[in-house]
């Protein structure tokens, strides 16, 4: 199927590669396509010649039905019929096998396209929009290689038609090619003019409405006490109403391709009985049968220019997601400094140092760690890490650098294993036993029913607000990495756990060497930097202070 564009894009590259890739499932398939659809059209023309046969040696008399052999045509027709069914089952089977083979590798390169592009494109992308381009368009990408076997199998069927059509008059083919010419012709011109714009609308509609739902569903408890559950449905309905415009487009343009198929052959089965009046009427039978089931055959072809709107629309806005993955490659130096420029002078954090960012509210602290992680832009110059400028970095080498416990802390829908893999995916029993008794999280863990395969619920909701700070702690503590981002690690716990908490992070620390950066407003978190950093906004700070540019905020 064709994406309509003669310019190099990354969709599809990626596309050809999995072309090649899945290259004999798609040969495969196109030939059972062909199978099939020439066994339909052999099966249906001698269907029409026996029948036919049958009945004209029946009104012949006894002598004739009696030398009728009905042996040879009912061995063949059953052979047909069993061919086309085994070829229609091969196809579906090795077409659909490559399409998800090709979905399976395209999804992930767009994860790590959207991963790892600059922040100011990929935050861009609300959750929904993000859902919708890694979900829905990518599903649509799945037409490209189920419908790459359409052209042969129309192929296959025209084949076939045309050699038992010549049978019964040479001429006879002039009516079903001609209609068969029309029907690709007439169906690209529909592909073109009613589907893709109807089909691109869906897209975009279907994104928004799902952004606009998970932001009301997020909020739901406010839009109650607000009392704007109503208002919000109002404006879901709007959403959903401009789905159902563009859904309806698409449906009246597949209707019109639904229309064109049996209008032509209707014409061109008159057309062939026509001009076969003068052929023996088995013959003619056999030739205006194959001709309405080959343009019946050639269907799918019409189906794919069908879905070729969409198919052009999801690879369009996949491209966008598909050209950030482009990665620069860049040594793995560990560990490896930070170097902060500090209004004109150039502060540098140690690798093992621990260092607490105060500030008052708003000040920066949060951004910084953002900064460093490369969600958030940063001026060339403010920033360095390991002696190479942040902003020129690729995104993959400072992230591999830092493990981070933010603030708002998010978990999966999974179990615990689940979640504390996120941070190290290698990483044994006895060293997340070891991370949980660090975040005193072990005891909860042990006493549940199936321990670290336990379910915690959608985001952790089976779990109470400080179970999952901690969980998402000691998900941070296991990941080995130079520097540890810790953001409120131990706000809302009560004093006797945050006691203990902050014993377990001040024994991985000294076991592990790992360089700290923490925000924190409870003293007894604050106790295990070394080093305090003072953002602008603060009182001059001490002697071991220094203040962060305005260009970090």
């Amino acid at each position: 199927m064709s994406l309509h564009s003669t310019a190099p894009s990354p969709i599809r590259r990626l596309l050809d590669q999995q072309r090649r890739r899945q290259r004999t499932d798609l040969w495969v398939a196109a030939l059972s396509a062909g199978g099939a659809a020439a066994a339909a059209s052999l099966l249906l023309g001698l269907s029409g010649w026996f029948l036919t046969g049958a009945a004209v040696a029946g009104a012949a008399g006894p002598a004739v039905v009696a030398a009728f052999n009905y042996l040879l045509p009912s061995a063949a027709i059953r052979f047909l019929a069993i061919s086309r069914t085994g070829f229609r089952y091969s196809e579906r089977l090795f077409g659909h096998a490559a399409a998800l083979k090709a979905l399976a590798e395209i999804r992930p390169a767009l994860f790590s396209g959207l991963a790892a592009a600059p922040a100011a494109r990929s935050l861009k992308l609300s959750s929904g929009e993000a859902t919708t381009r890694l979900v829905q368009d990518v599903d649509a990408l799945q037409d490209v290689f189920i419908r790459a076997a359409a052209p042969w199998s129309a192929l296959a069927a025209v084949a076939a038609a045309s050699a038992l059509i010549a049978l019964a008059r040479p001429l006879a083919l002039a009516p079903f090619l001609l209609a068969f010419c029309a029907q690709v012709a007439l169906g690209a011109w529909i592909g073109r003019s009613r589907s893709r714009a109807p089909g691109a609308e869906a897209l975009a509609a279907t994104g928004a409405l799902k952004d606009q739902l998970q932001a009301y569903a997020g909020a739901s408890a406010e839009l109650r006490c607000y009392g704007l559950t109503e208002a919000a449905i109002d404006h879901l309905m709007t959403l959903d109403a401009r789905l159902g415009a563009a859904r309806r487009r698409c449906w009246d343009a597949t209707a019109d391709m639904g229309a064109l198929q049996p209008a032509l052959a209707g014409l061109a089965v008159t057309g062939v009985l026509v001009l076969c009046l003068r052929a023996p009427p088995a013959l003619a039978a056999l030739a205006a049968l194959t001709a309405g089931v080959a343009l019946e055959s050639a269907g799918g072809l019409l189906a794919a220019m069908d879905r070729s709107g969409a198919v052009t629309a999801a690879s369009e806005r996949l491209d966008a997601l598909l050209a950030l993955a482009a990665a620069r490659s860049e040594p793995s130096v560990r560990p490896a400094w930070i170097e902060l420029d500090m209004n004109g002078a150039r502060t540098r954090l140690w690798p093992g140092e621990r260092w607490l960012l105060s500030g008052v509210s708003g000040c920066g602290k949060t951004s910084l760690f953002e900064s460093l992680l490369c969600l958030r832009d940063t001026a060339p110059g403010h920033i360095g890490i390991g002696g190479r400028d942040l902003s020129g970095l690729d995104a993959a080498w400072p992230r591999s650098l830092f493990s981070h416990a933010p603030q708002d802390a998010r978990l999966i829908g999974g179990t615990v294993r689940d979640n504390l893999q996120l941070g190290a995916p290698d990483a044994d029993e006895a060293a997340m036993w070891r991370v949980l008794a660090r975040a005193q999280l072990d005891r909860k863990i042990a006493a549940l029913p199936q321990g670290l395969d336990t379910w915690v619920g959608d985001g952790g909701a089976r779990l109470s607000g400080g179970e999952q700070r901690r969980l998402s702690l000691a998900r941070t503590l296991l990941r080995p990495a130079s520097w540890l981002l810790l953001d409120e690690p131990t706000e809302n716990l009560d004093a006797e756990t945050e006691a203990r908490v902050v014993k377990g992070l001040r024994d991985h620390l000294e076991e592990t060497g790992q360089g700290l950066i923490l925000i924190s407003h409870r003293p007894a978190a604050q106790a295990l930097a070394d080093h305090r950093l003072g953002l602008d906004g603060l009182a001059p700070a001490p002697a071991n202070d220094a203040k962060i540019s305005p260009a970090l905020r």
